[in-house]
């Protein structure tokens, strides 16, 4: 074992990511969340190209593909249920518009942590609430009172996170509004929806329908522009009642899906950003994911950049001597074009959506989608200290969720 203890703030898909790879590397794992256990469900996340060759080298093939959503694919329709274009999950070699891997966010959380659980410590229910950082270390203050020193704190706290604004600045200097508003939720499946994704849109607006494993719910997705937003995304109240106003009037089944909002257990409205910042690293402190770089969900590859993110930042740091500058510097250096390729998807996206003129919409460059899905060559780091995966070193865990 090395002494590098490292932090990481975040237990959603990024952090736990990162853990295994950094327990692979040598050093003991810290992982943070202020929620007091694992979230479930959520919106469909992707795996494509590169991302799906990480989870390969994860050993974690088999089991993030059981928890697939299994959608076969998407049918677009007009108001009346009338399909006017289809996509299949095997387009593309799998890769399309709906990914080969398509699994609930809260899922593939559950496959991470499980992965990860016997080897690396878990707290739950505390946060972050201030740290100081010396030429050697990490003097970290939990909410809960506990103090500890750490080599290395890494943010994988996501858009909001509050590790970034605590040590880069406020989320205004890093957070780029894309005009357009997601929400999503967990409906009735009274729709007949068996294995495709429907999706309907009309002047700017959109509203879908998609399948989960559970074969009597569905996942309710909905969009809609907005120049600003200045709703807080922790009040629900609030959100449903913004997505209400918004979406009066639209057709198709979307009063009916409306009519579940208020009984929906894990409803979710949020604007849809990207986090641009010039570097991703302050001395010990990096960060990682949306965090760091957030591609919005408009790329369909937030997922897959924090996936090949945390591969590369726990190899370039311990192939660095966990030395933070050369480490953090490597890891900028190969992740920087492939963020750019992903988020410049995302923008494109939004924008195509909150267009309500179908002869406005931009075209598709093949060429910057190839770059945005196998744009990185993955390094092997053969020469690099391998301890395999979690579940083969001691526990060390101290909260479960």
């Amino acid at each position: 074992m090395s002494g590098n203890r490292v932090l990481v703030a975040g237990a959603s898909i990024a952090g736990p990511a990162l853990a295994h790879w950094l327990r692979r590397r040598g050093a003991q794992v810290t992982v943070v969340e202020r929620a007091p256990e694992l979230r479930p469900g959520g919106q469909a996340v992707d795996a494509r190209g590169v991302a799906k060759e990480v989870i390969r080298r994860m050993g974690l093939d088999a089991a993030v593909r059981a928890a697939r959503t299994e959608t076969a694919g998407a049918h677009t329709v007009d108001a009346d249920g009338t399909v006017l274009e289809t996509f299949r999950a095997e387009d593309d070699g799998g890769d399309g518009y709906i990914s080969e891997i398509e699994i609930l966010r809260g899922d593939l959380s559950q496959v991470l942590y499980d992965d990860t659980r016997d080897g690396v410590e878990y707290i739950f229910g505390d946060r972050i609430a201030e740290l100081t950082q010396d030429a050697d270390g990490v003097d970290v203050v939990f909410a809960s009172g506990d103090r500890r020193r750490f080599e290395l704190v890494i943010g994988a706290d996501g858009l909001h996170s509050a590790l970034r604004e605590m040590v880069f600045g406020p989320r205004e200097r890093f957070v780029r509004h894309l005009g357009l508003v997601l929400a999503f939720y967990t409906v009735p499946n009274e729709f007949e929806l068996e294995r495709w994704l429907l999706d309907y849109q009309e002047s700017g607006r959109s509203a879908g329908l998609r399948p989960i494993r559970d074969a009597g719910q569905a996942m309710a997705v909905f969009s809609f522009p907005a120049a600003d937003f200045d709703v807080d995304y922790r009040d629900v109240t609030a959100q449903k009642r913004l997505l209400r106003e918004r979406m009066d009037g639209m057709g198709w089944l979307a009063p009916r899906i409306l009519a579940h909002l208020d009984d929906t257990p894990d409803f979710y409205l949020d604007q849809v950003a990207q986090v641009v910042m010039d570097r991703w690293s302050s001395g010990r402190v990096g960060l990682l994911g949306d965090a760091a770089f957030s591609s919005s969900p408009m790329s369909g590859q937030g997922t897959g950049l924090a996936l090949v993110g945390a591969y590369l930042l726990a190899a370039e740091l311990a192939a660095a001597g966990w030395d933070p500058e050369a480490g953090f510097a490597a890891y900028e250096e190969r992740m920087r074009s492939f963020v750019e390729a992903n988020q410049e998807i995302g923008r494109l996206h939004a924008h195509s959506l909150a267009v309500p003129d179908p002869d406005a919409q931009p075209e598709w460059d093949m060429a910057l989608i190839e770059r945005a899905i196998n744009g990185l060559e993955l390094p092997d780091y053969a020469d690099l200290l391998d301890l395999g995966t979690p579940a083969d070193v001691p526990s060390t865990s101290t909260a479960q969720p």
